[in-house]
């Protein structure tokens, strides 16, 4: 089986191509702005890195969050764009669980942090078990001072991956038992992982590609304060 893997949910941009589970190519770039100007291009360029024509792909996976508002519409536009056209399954997964299952760790409670901004990191958590990760909490939106909180009352030894940049440093000084790690984006090979998961399952369905945002768009918002007499207005 031959899986396409788009990744646009924070200022990481990426794609991944694999058959079966051996990766085949990959494309990746970091920039908060670029990723309508790189998906397709990188695409491009990994089916001609792994000789294939855009026909020969059996599913498409892609992030659907958390993460920022404008990669997330890039990327599923991209994706149910393509699987549109090429009639194959459009398969999704979070950006939180795609860090989770690339961090590196035998123990450790697991903390998947994506910052949204605005002051707002999205959280999960998870265990590692044999092969994997499980989620122990579904995706929520925490503020830092929230986020300290869970980490100081936290009985075991948390591991914070994602991107720590959008973490105040505050929020872990003096925190022993906290150790932060790697990956700090969402991983594409995490993402193949799953989608190839799905397609071993028989699940050739296609998911629906609904973008997780944990809150309103920044437009409808600002519309709100801008116009809280609109009838538009919730």
């Amino acid at each position: 089986m031959k899986l396409l893997a788009i990744e646009t949910a924070t200022a990481q941009s990426a794609v991944a191509l694999a058959e079966d589970r051996q990766v085949m190519a990959t494309a990746t770039r970091v920039d908060r702005t670029g990723h309508a100007g790189f998906v397709v291009s990188a695409t491009d360029f990994a089916l001609d890195q792994a000789g294939w024509f855009p026909d020969e792909l059996d599913a498409i996976v892609v992030d659907v969050g958390p993460g920022l508002f404008t990669g997330l519409r890039v990327g599923i536009a991209v994706a149910q764009g393509m699987a549109s056209a090429l009639g194959i399954p459009l398969l999704t997964a979070i950006s939180l669980d795609a860090q989770a299952l690339a961090a590196t760790t035998g123990h450790r409670h697991i903390y998947s942090v994506v910052d949204v901004r605005r002051g707002e990191l999205a959280v999960a958590t998870y265990r590692p078990v044999p092969g994997g990760v499980v989620r122990s909490s579904e995706p929520v939106l925490l503020t830092p001072d929230r986020l300290q909180q869970q980490l100081m009352s936290d009985p075991s030894d948390p591991l914070v991956v994602g991107d720590a940049a959008g973490i105040p440093e505050w929020v872990l000084r003096g925190q022993r038992r906290v150790k932060t790690g790697r990956p700090r984006y969402p991983s594409v090979r995490a993402l193949l992982e799953i989608g190839m998961s799905k397609l071993e399952r028989d699940n050739f369905h296609s998911d629906s590609a609904v973008p997780l945002y944990l809150r309103e768009p920044d437009v409808s918002l600002n519309w709100e304060k801008l116009n809280p007499e609109s009838p538009w207005s919730s």
